[in-house]
């Protein structure tokens, strides 16, 4: 691709590490793009919904005009697989902290399993995690939850549209969820468990579709930067 196809725009298909924050993704190609590809400094660039360190996969990046199209991308269906760690909790429902809680998981077989999967199908309230980027009087609640503060958040409507049980290995599950914008992962774990009279935290997350957009189309942020021509 040429510097003028950059600028036009694209959506660049990301398979975002592990670890990795999508802004240093971004930053990344940003800076590859500048560099090697010759674009000017204030090229317009950014992603269509955000991952978190501990998930890998698709990141779709839009540059140029197509940062238009950030909105519009961000409203589409997304598919997760990951895996449900079952009989215990985290404070951020994920690895991010410590397991604070464990609860009996004897009475939990696959048919339990299968029919709580019902539950979640459609519409459904989710409460977001205590550690995440939304604001509550102008503060992010994981900026609450690291100074120890109790905050009431108040939940909001989302659809699942699938949710299968790929494999059950307990206490491990995996799973495979379409969901609509909004939707977060780590808080369908920590229902889920709570559904079965147990608990339940997220210990592997990957995003593998957005609307049409697939992952297995997507390219190593490094691999991206490598692909690129350089500027003569």
């Amino acid at each position: 691709m040429t510097t003028e196809d950059f600028l036009n725009g694209q959506v660049l298909l990301i398979d975002k590490p592990l670890h990795w924050t999508s802004f240093q993704a971004v930053n990344k190609l940003k800076y590859a793009l500048i560099n090697k590809a010759g674009l000017p400094k204030k090229f317009k660039i950014g992603h269509a919904g955000t991952l978190d360190p501990l998930a890998s996969g698709l990141l779709l990046v839009c540059t140029g005009k197509f940062t238009k199209r950030i909105s519009e991308l961000q409203g589409q269906a997304k598919e997760y697989t990951g895996t449900f760690y079952i009989g215990a909790t985290t404070p951020s429902y994920d690895l991010e902290t410590e397991i604070d809680q464990t609860f009996p998981t004897d009475h939990i077989n696959e048919s339990l399993i299968h029919e709580t999967v019902k539950q979640f199908l459609g519409e459904i309230d989710q409460k977001p995690p205590i550690f995440s980027a939304i604001k509550k009087d102008g503060v992010r609640l994981y900026e609450h939850a690291r100074a120890g503060e109790t905050v009431e958040i108040a939940s909001r409507k989302t659809t699942i549209h699938e949710f299968e049980i790929t494999r059950i290995e307990l206490p491990e599950v995996d799973f495979r969820v379409v969901c609509s914008k909004g939707t977060y992962i780590r808080s369908l774990a920590y229902d889920f468990g709570k559904a079965m009279n147990s608990g339940s935290h997220l210990t592997v997350l990957r995003r593998t579709k957005i609307g049409d957009y697939n992952v297995a189309d997507a390219i190593d942020v490094t691999l991206f930067e490598q692909s690129l021509t350089p500027r003569l």
